[in-house]
């Protein structure tokens, strides 16, 4: 077995953990590869993402643009140094009962819709932000060809089910399964309180124009790039999915309710 180990900064306070974590893997002979951008991945079994959702955001942008899509890309196992980590599998607790569950096949591999957007690629969620701009940023919103209705706010968010959790949800989103096959746009600070989120099929085709304001901010995951002039954006499920590996003792709904306190007496 090859692992590709992918990370983007291991601060000082975890490095104990990340040696912990190589030692666990070699002493069970498995072959390690550290990789950053630029690497090529070929004949790696698994990529182990190593941080918090940040680093495995990072990880599926790595993966879309080192392999070719006709490929399999290989399973991401999220190993959480990091806080919330909704996304990642693993703590720090126990390496080598992980490492062991691996080898023994005690897991499972979820598979996750990414969107499209020009090429580039979102596990996530895409949006456009009015940014530093003082005015509501006013944009259209078409599915499959249909207007669905000329959103005036803070911008609009379009969320995969992995990023149903993320942004989506502090906006007021609901919760998608990652199975749903669906996406969710969702209205940031709209101005008409009657503009709710809504649910469309991941085969729709989102068109977002911009349609009032100079400038925009446009987000796709952890990154920002910011737009002036016209704005038009077309979105769609991408030709290809991440899988991420979910170890058997965990569910979706025990991770939401894990990391949402779901059910859980909070003390303040």
């Amino acid at each position: 077995m090859k692992i590709a180990l992918y990370h983007r900064h291991i601060d000082q306070a975890s490095q104990p953990f990340y040696e912990e974590l190589v030692r666990a893997l070699q002493a069970k002979g498995i072959a390690l590869q550290t990789v950053a951008e630029g690497d090529a991945v070929d004949g790696c079994d698994y990529l182990f993402s190593v941080g918090g959702d940040g680093t495995l955001l990072s990880a599926v942008q790595f993966l879309s643009s080192a392999l070719p899509h006709s490929h399999a890309l290989p399973p991401i196992l999220g190993i959480n140094f990091g806080h919330l980590g909704f996304l990642t599998t693993v703590g720090k607790d126990n390496f080598s009962a992980m490492v062991d569950d691996l080898l023994a096949g005690h897991f499972s591999l979820e598979e996750r819709t990414l969107l499209q957007v020009d090429g580039d690629f979102a596990l996530n969620e895409v949006f456009l932000h009015r940014g530093d701009m003082d005015s509501l940023l006013r944009m259209q919103v078409s599915v499959d060809g249909h207007y669905v209705a000329t959103y005036s706010g803070d911008g609009v968010i379009v969320a995969t089910p992995t990023g149903s959790t993320a942004y989506s949800l502090s906006c007021g989103g609901p919760i998608l399964t990652p199975d749903s096959r669906s996406f969710v746009i969702t209205p940031i600070s709209a101005h008409t309180l009657t503009l709710r989120p809504i649910i469309v099929p991941d085969t729709s085709v989102i068109k977002l124009r911009v349609v009032e304001g100079d400038q925009c901010t446009l987000g796709m995951d952890s990154r920002r790039e910011k737009l002036v002039g016209e704005v038009e954006l077309t979105l769609q499920r991408a030709p290809f999915t991440i899988r991420l590996v979910r170890m058997n003792t965990q569910n979706f709904f025990s991770a939401i309710r894990d990391k949402l306190m779901w059910g859980t007496e909070v003390r303040i």
